[in-house]
């Protein structure tokens, strides 16, 4: 039973009721989980995406369960109000029904995540009805499906002619039948995505897919401008984290170096020592550097 003031699925939909938004960050580490439950986010998704922005890959196929739930867990003990979702990687639900019943198991029982998050439509509904079936909460995840992207031609817009747009909503309703109490809607024309939305009882999380789903998520590393690699038009940069970032190691660097870092406030003093011979100590070594 979730402890009270924790979100919960429920909570979600009866957002979705009230036409009240639904806020979603990842997070992949405990310092930044605790920030982003800090600010308040309904959702924290432990997204296969840190293979791309924390590990170095070129996409997010590469991740593995363990890679995942390593990182699940750091950010479980960052979560203490949002509902945790971890997101299944590539070939952790696709070979069987019993596979994908097992690691969205995994996802709960060893790093106490909420939910599960999966890619894809018609394709996946034996895996959505097999780990929902047993009880695991699954969010689904329609349009572009980055696990998958290479059949496409890479990182495209999904449903932009009429049989795109009415495959989508063919997906995201059979989702929604096979039990998933939410759905991402990534990369969508917004009129789409609109339309999606309208249809569905559950609430729909939108990426890059315009105004008018129930809920907004982004990369956090996209939005706080730590990943450079690429910036997508969805994405908006509400701090450059980043560069601040690097001038601040510059001028470490910088202060080591003229050995002005660290200062007696930064050392500490044998017992009895007095502050004035630790000051004493700090000039003489910055003469020696040729500093003053």
């Amino acid at each position: 039973m979730a402890d009270p003031g924790c979100v919960t699925i429920p909570d979600l939909v009866a957002k979705k009721a009230r036409r009240e938004r639904i806020t979603m960050l990842t997070a992949y580490d405990y310092s930044m989980a605790r920030i982003v439950d800090r600010a308040g986010m309904d959702v924290v998704l432990v997204g296969d995406s840190l293979g791309m922005v924390v590990l170095g890959y070129p996409s997010t196929v590469p991740v593995t369960m363990e890679e995942m739930l390593h990182h699940a867990k750091a950010v479980r003990r960052g979560v203490a109000r949002a509902l945790l979702i971890g997101d299944m990687p590539f070939m952790s639900f696709q070979v069987s029904r019993e596979a994908a019943v097992a690691n969205a198991g995994r996802f709960l029982k060893e790093a106490g995540c909420d939910a599960v998050k999966l890619e894809g439509g018609l394709e996946s509904l034996g895996a959505v009805k097999a780990i929902a079936g047993i009880g695991i909460p699954v969010m689904g995840h329609v349009g572009l499906t980055p696990q998958t992207a290479g059949r496409f031609g890479g990182f495209r817009v999904r449903g932009r002619d009429r049989a795109g747009a009415e495959q989508l909503m063919r997906d995201a309703r059979a989702l929604q039948e096979a039990g998933c109490f939410a759905v991402v809607l990534e990369c969508v024309p917004a009129v789409v995505a609109r339309k999606v939305t309208r249809s569905l009882r559950i609430p729909t999380v939108g990426i890059g897919s315009g105004p008018w789903c129930d809920g907004q998520v982004l990369v956090t590393h996209d939005l706080l401008g730590y990943y450079d690699r690429f910036q997508p038009k969805f994405v908006k940069r509400y701090a450059q984290m980043g560069r601040l970032s690097e001038e601040a190691m510059r001028e470490f660097k910088r202060e080591v170096e003229l050995g002005q870092f660290p200062t007696p406030a930064h050392s500490y003093a044998m017992a009895g020592e007095s502050e004035g011979r630790t000051r004493r100590a700090r000039r003489v070594l910055r003469r020696r550097k040729g500093t003053g």
